[in-house]
């Protein structure tokens, strides 16, 4: 058996290490990377029966590299290791997760001794181990009234890099109906029109789409990571409708 450890800040790195050695030295060896890429070619050379990986990292996230490792090895087990419990996090893990994986989600905070544990838990009992917090998340993400569909994500995607309905209904092959209803459904889901106020002086108080925009930031349904990545995808939509400069 080995192990692959891939986290980008290094007295994480060496502390996660260490406990290995201390407590699970029959998982070596520990193969350890600073970043996603450096992770993806580790894990393709050594194969590891097990992965304790960060999800926020440098050259690729943590579930990118997961999703490569599952799509050609999909029993290897897997804990991702966090600060963060954003929903955008847990939404992309529903979508690569093989049937019958077992894995885990822990975050940053929680105790040397829970980590050991749920690392046990996870590769020796095959049972997945997620932490209360995300559980809490993931159910939201899952509900129908609360949960958005893919339909209603692309859309707040959309919006939140700056584009108009006419630009949406033209990237989405949609109506500009089809645009507004999914904005409204959007709009339900976040609750974003309980906070209008409106007022005999200065009409509505709030922007609803921007509204949307900061409650989805507040919901971890966007980061700025995510947007990052995002745009990149815009560009290339883009790239079609920019003329050449001229010489």
């Amino acid at each position: 058996m080995s192990t692959l450890l891939a986290e980008d800040d290094v007295l994480y790195r060496q502390h996660v290490h260490n406990l290995l050695m201390q407590h699970l030295p029959q998982f070596g060896p520990v193969y350890t990377a600073s970043n996603g890429k450096e992770a993806l070619e580790l894990s393709r050379q050594h194969q590891p029966s097990f992965v304790l990986m960060d999800i926020r990292m440098p050259e690729m996230t943590g579930i990118e590299v997961a999703r490569q490792v599952w799509s050609e090895r999909p029993n290897t087990r897997i804990v991702f290791w966090s600060h963060f419990a954003d929903e955008v996090y847990v939404r992309e893990l529903h979508k690569i997760v093989p049937p019958q994986t077992v894995y885990g989600y822990l975050l940053k905070n929680c105790t040397d001794e829970k980590l050991v544990s749920a690392i046990q838990a996870v590769v020796q009992d095959e049972q997945c181990v997620i932490d209360r917090e995300v559980r809490g998340v993931d159910s939201r993400s899952q509900n129908k009234i609360t949960g958005l569909s893919d339909a209603e994500y692309e859309v707040l995607i959309d919006i939140a890099l700056g584009l108009t309905d006419q630009a949406i209904a033209s990237r989405r092959f949609l109506s500009r109906r089809g645009v507004t209803n999914r904005l409204r459904n959007l709009y339900d889901k976040l609750e974003v029109s309980n906070d209008q106020i409106e007022s005999d002086e200065w009409g509505t108080t709030f922007s609803l789409r921007a509204r949307a925009i900061r409650l989805a930031f507040k919901r971890g349904l966007i980061n700025a990571q995510l947007l990052d990545e995002e745009e990149v995808q815009l560009d290339h939509w883009l790239s079609r409708y920019r003329l050449e400069p001229l010489d």
